[in-house]
Formats: C-alpha cells, sequence, structure tokens
C-alpha cells in the first residue's frame, strides 16, 4: 500500500527576494524602488509570506518599520543564501560573457619581461576587451591599497594573506660579471673569492634589506655579506651595471639569459648557483574573483608552465 506523502509548502523564493530587500532598508518605498515595483506591491507580498508562514516579520507603523524576533532569524538565513544564490547567477552568466575591462596589475620589471612580455602580443589577440595596465615598480606594493587587481612578486615578497598562484618556473639566482671586469680582477674559484670582488647589490624594500647573495658550497647553504660597491634598487640597473664592468651581478638566470647567450656577461662559480622560489600571481581573495582576472591568471600560467 502505497502511503501519501505530505506535501513540502512551495519555497516563496520571490517573496524572501522581497523581504531581505525590505529588512536592508526597512523602508517600503525604498525596497520598491531597487526591486523596481510599487509599494503597494511590496507590502502585498510581505503580508502573503507572513501568512503562509504564520508569524510576523515585520512591526510597521505609519513612521517605521522593524523586524521582529521571527524577521530576524529569517533574515539571519535568508541572507547569506540569497547572496550565494546571486554569485552563482553571476558566476554562470560570466561563463557566456567575453571578458572585458581595465586589469591593474603591479609588478617588477624583471617579472614583467620573463613573464608577461613575450606573450603579450597573443594574449591581447585573444581578449582583446581586456585592457592590462601594468605598473612597473621595483618594492612590492600594497595592492588593496593602490588599487590593484593583483601583483607580481617572488614567492618571498607576497603577503601571507595574500591568494597566490604560481607563475613560470623556479627561477635561479646566478653569480654573473663581464669578461672585462673578471680579466681585470680575477675569476672567483670558491664563494669565500667573492669576498675579495666589487659587488652590486640590490636594495629590495624601503629599508636597509638587500637582495641576499645565498650560494651553495657543496652541501652548505650560506648567505655571503659580499662587499658593497653599489647599491641599486631594480635589477635591470643591476644588470647593466654589471655589464658596464662596475662589478659582479646577483640576478635571475633567466633574466641574464641573453647576455650570457652572447658573452657580454659570464657565469661566476656557477656550480654554488640556489634554486630559489617561483614569482607568483597574487590577489587579495577567490572570492567573486572576475572573469578578466581569471582568464588572465590562467593564459599566463599556462604559458609559462616550466618544459618537461
Amino acid at each position: 500500500m502505497v502511503q501519501n506523502q505530505v506535501a513540502r509548502p512551495e519555497l516563496p523564493l520571490n517573496a524572501l527576494v522581497t523581504f531581505e530587500c525590505v529588512a536592508r532598508h526597512l523602508r517600503f518605498a525604498r525596497a520598491a524602488d531597487e526591486l523596481r515595483v510599487t509599494p503597494t506591491s511590496v507590502s502585498k507580498t510581505i503580508a502573503q509570506l507572513e501568512e503562509q508562514m504564520g508569524v510576523r516579520l515585520l512591526n510597521r507603523t505609519t513612521r517605521s518599520v522593524a523586524l521582529t524576533e521571527a524577521g530576524t532569524r529569517l533574515l539571519e538565513s535568508a541572507a547569506p543564501a540569497l547572496a550565494l544564490l546571486r554569485q552563482g547567477f553571476e558566476d554562470a552568466r560570466s561563463t557566456t560573457e567575453a571578458p572585458a575591462g581595465s586589469l591593474r596589475i603591479n609588478t617588477s620589471y624583471v617579472a614583467f619581461t620573463m613573464l608577461f612580455e613575450p606573450h603579450l602580443a597573443e594574449f591581447l589577440r585573444a581578449f582583446p576587451r581586456i585592457v592590462p595596465e601594468f605598473s612597473i615598480e621595483s618594492a612590492a606594493e600594497d595592492i588593496v591599497a593602490r588599487g590593484f587587481d593583483a601583483g607580481v612578486r617572488p614567492g618571498r615578497a607576497v603577503q601571507q594573506d595574500m591568494v597566490a598562484v604560481p607563475l613560470g618556473p623556479v627561477q635561479k639566482l646566478v653569480v654573473v660579471g663581464a669578461p672585462s671586469y673578471l680579466e681585470r680582477a680575477g675569476r672567483p674559484k670558491k664563494t669565500t673569492d667573492l669576498l675579495g670582488h666589487a659587488c652590486i647589490r640590490q636594495r629590495v624594500s624601503a629599508g636597509e634589506r638587500f637582495l641576499p647573495w645565498t650560494l651553495r658550497a657543496g652541501k652548505e647553504i650560506s648567505a655571503l655579506e659580499v662587499p658593497t660597491t653599489l647599491i641599486l634598487d631594480d635589477m635591470r640597473a643591476v644588470l647593466d651595471a654589471a655589464l658596464a664592468g662596475v662589478g659582479l651581478a646577483y640576478v635571475f638566470e633567466q633574466f641574464a639569459a641573453p647576455e650570457l647567450r652572447h658573452g657580454v656577461l659570464e657565469r661566476v662559480l656557477p656550480g654554488c648557483a640556489l634554486v630559489r622560489e617561483a614569482f607568483y600571481l597574487y590577489f587579495p581573495s577567490r572570492r567573486n574573483l572576475p572573469p578578466k582576472l581569471r582568464v588572465f591568471a590562467d593564459w599566463f600560467r599556462t604559458k609559462n608552465e616550466p618544459e618537461r
């Protein structure tokens, strides 16, 4: 024998949307403006919802509107659920629309040159409605305070409360020098020989912090306090100074690849190079991530994947 099932009451979604709007404004007229209906329609919908639920949700007079205890409890449940529904709707709709708009990225010149510049023209052809704006600065900035959509820095420079996506291969830092300098000053044979050379240091913060010269000597890894001949705050300038024969520089191998390939710079102590962390694209939260930023991150992460 089939038992009769008790029918569940239909969820009054439209009425809940109206209730949430009224509860937010505590004014029927303002809620009506947002919902693009008349105040009479709003009042009627609330009355029908109260009748269906069997409780009063709002106390209203000619001068004011206030939530009852039941209304407060309903709002606490309904508001987050409706927010999730709206976000789901927007996310689903965004998949059918071409991502568009300005995209502000804070990065260093090194990261821009290695990770973005080689693939930028192809990206712009694929996503013509996205307009990237790169702010190229030596030191990491507070991207939220300055209105950037995302930043790109080595992992050690990314704040812990950020969402960070690896972008490109793990980078190796190497010591380089111009042949003219090395012929004049001699070629180091071991890491401690660097202590007798002119070294170009890079400042990586507004304070006293320098990029450490961390090198491997056998199984030991150490950060050398090398002599400082020149201080610069940008790796591009450090590389240029090394090319000019000022002294030795500590730079990303990939960044110096063209100069190393053409012989205008030489690797110094190549067996002592130390693998460092990768660059990361970082942003404040995955919640409500704009489609333009999502496709930007996916595109350049794919283009910069290490070869296997």
